[in-house]
């Protein structure tokens, strides 16, 4: 098993450099830049707009960019911010916390309620209790994730039950230390609710589907015939078969959270990384984009380095050389 992760990050090392090839030289179609945009500024002489590219090497051919580009990164520096006027790290570690929490409370929210409601939904297949899941699920894919949002924050205005936006109260600085832990957890419930059922429906319709092909199968009715009860049948055997598919798609869950949480920050004004990238995006500050994007990658194959392992661990028959 050591070998074989070692040899999944080794890798990872020509995956990145192809993404970031890939993705340098397409940001590069873009028509201008961040200094194209300052031009327009009277404020700004065309001799301070020459200085800033040839400071940070934007008046050289792309290729070279490129390299002086992927030089730094070795060095673990991911270049500067024009918009910010910051390191790139220092911006993205500043609201990778923020995303971090939101995605793992909102990716343990959508597990944790989307297996068993699977379950329940394929074990009284046909049942009110069937139909009235069916149609959760349905209404949570029909949805847009965006509209669900505003719904809540107005729910939430006319209320008062819980905050509109932002992380924490005005007066956090003044709490003590359990009442910060509840301020933020708080602040988290509902962004929380509107980034996990966006996944928690395609889940609780695909753990139903794989568990009913699974309740049809020879070894179910043998282990039946066995006289196993039915609850060992089903949680033993034929769930720890039907979430096998599912432990596969945690791969693409840590990316999918990421560029989800972009439009739930955007609205819940949560401070995280995803609203970061979609500012740099439109500010065409190229190196946050770059690091931004890169952070996504690194997202995704850590994730499915992670579901791969995870999936060895549940089934035993996957064994990894």
């Amino acid at each position: 098993m050591l070998r074989y992760i070692v040899r999944r990050f080794l890798h990872m090392i020509p995956l990145l450099i192809g993404i970031s090839l890939i993705s340098f030289f397409i940001i590069q179609l873009a028509p201008g830049d961040f200094l194209t945009q300052q031009a327009l500024n009277p404020q700004v002489s065309a001799e301070r707009i020459a200085q800033e590219r040839a400071r940070f090497g934007l008046d050289k051919p792309i290729y070279l960019q490129y390299l002086m580009w992927l030089k730094s990164i070795l060095r673990l520096d991911f270049g500067y911010s024009f918009a910010y006027r910051l390191p790139v790290f220092t911006l993205i570690k500043s609201r990778l916390y923020n995303t971090f929490i939101l995605s793992l409370s909102a990716m343990i929210f959508t597990w944790v309620l989307s297996i068993p409601l699977g379950i329940l939904s394929a074990v009284k297949q046909y049942s009110w209790l069937d139909k009235s899941i069916s149609v959760f699920a349905f209404l949570g894919l029909a949805i847009p994730n965006f509209f669900f949002a505003l719904l809540l924050l107005y729910m939430a205005m006319k209320s008062g039950w819980f905050p509109v936006g932002g992380m924490y109260s005005i007066n956090y600085e003044s709490l003590s230390l359990g009442a910060k832990i509840w301020d933020r957890i708080y602040h988290l419930i509902l962004p929380t609710i509107v980034l996990g059922t966006a996944g928690m429906a395609g889940l609780v319709r695909q753990m139903r589907g794989n568990l009913l092909d699974y309740l049809k199968a020879d070894f179910i009715i043998t282990a039946r015939a066995k006289g196993l009860s039915e609850r060992v049948v089903i949680l033993k055997h034929a769930v720890r078969n039907a979430v096998n598919p599912l432990i596969t798609l945690f791969g693409f869950a840590l990316p999918g959270l990421l560029s989800g949480a972009a439009l739930t920050e955007i609205i819940m004004s949560w401070p995280g990384l995803g609203r970061l990238m979609l500012e740099a995006v439109l500010k065409m500050d190229l190196y946050l984009v770059m690091g931004s994007l890169m952070m996504g990658a690194v997202l995704l194959i850590l994730g499915n380095l992670v579901a791969d392992l995870i999936l060895a661990w549940v089934d035993p028959r996957i064994r990894y050389d």
